[in-house]
């Protein structure tokens, strides 16, 4: 960075380097990193634009363009990112959480109230990755009674640190999909488990691909074998859940609506597009209780 420059221009600088070295969207990247360096919050940093930049935070702001520019995430080098208005912590045991995610959350808050009007219906969140869905879902659901699995015991380790650090009460279980809740009954289960198709993963955007854990991208041969895998282990609850909800990738929602209709547990299957107009989730409802 040149040196007695003012935070406006230290921004300028930043983002004509990350755009030369073909970062999308480089400016809300530079300043999202400014803020975070410097500790301002938005109406700080537009009142301090003017202002030189702290030579003590240089080497911090140094650093994490050279790793922006480099191409990891922001979110990982910030460490946190925004969820249906909670801060995650996040690193690169997890998945970024994305927006497209909160549509999901409201769709199941939404029909789980109209079942269970007043109730607590027991809830799980699968694959949770960060912890954003069940926690999003106890914070607009607060009797409900929500639980979170993974797979992965460090992606489960942040999103009970998350948890926690929210105040929020979850349960979480290790394990393969379904299979931490055999033998329990739910009510709703919720998911946005691994879509991508293998062959597909090396084609996406560097920061994704090189960055965000493959265990939570890589949805085998064709992105559905998740789907496929608890359709198959809903055996092992006492029952099916009466609502169920999932995110899904392009072009997916067909297939997914096609395999909850061949449980034939929900006689309502819909489907839910993102503010894109891409079809991103499809949620089964069973209205008889």
């Amino acid at each position: 960075m040149s040196s007695g420059l003012l935070l406006i221009e230290a921004f300028k600088e930043a983002s004509s380097f990350l755009a030369a070295a073909g970062v999308q969207e480089p400016e809300s990247n530079a300043e999202l990193l400014l803020r975070h360096v410097l500790g301002l919050s938005g109406a700080e940093y537009l009142m301090a634009l003017r202002d030189p930049f702290p030579a003590q935070h240089a080497p911090a702001w140094e650093e994490a363009i050279r790793r922006k520019a480099a191409g990891e995430p922001a979110q990982y080098i910030t460490g946190e990112q925004e969820f249906y208005g909670l801060t995650f912590k996040v690193t690169p045991a997890v998945l970024i959480p994305r927006p497209e995610t909160e549509l999901l959350v409201e769709a199941i808050a939404a029909e789980g109230a109209k079942l269970w009007p007043g109730g607590a219906p027991r809830t799980a969140d699968i694959g949770t990755g960060s912890g954003a869905i069940a926690a999003a879902l106890k914070t607009l659901r607060p009797a409900w009674r929500i639980a979170a699995g993974d797979l992965s015991p460090d992606a489960l380790a942040l999103a009970r640190e998350n948890a926690s650090r929210l105040g929020l009460e979850i349960t979480f279980k290790q394990g393969n999909l379904l299979e931490p809740f055999a033998g329990e009954p739910l009510d709703i289960v919720v998911s946005n488990p691994p879509y991508i198709p293998a062959a597909d993963i090396e084609e996406l955007q560097p920061e994704v691909r090189d960055y965000e854990p493959r265990l939570a991208l890589d949805g085998g041969p064709d992105g559905l074998a998740p789907y496929r895998v608890m359709m198959q282990q809903l055996q092992l609850l006492p029952a099916p859940p009466r609502l169920i909800g999932f995110e899904l990738g392009m072009g997916q929602a067909g297939d997914v609506a096609e395999l909850l209709r061949e449980a034939g547990h929900w006689e309502e299957i819909m489907t839910i597009p993102d503010l894109a107009g891409i079809d991103r989730h499809v949620v089964g409802i069973s209205r008889i209780s």
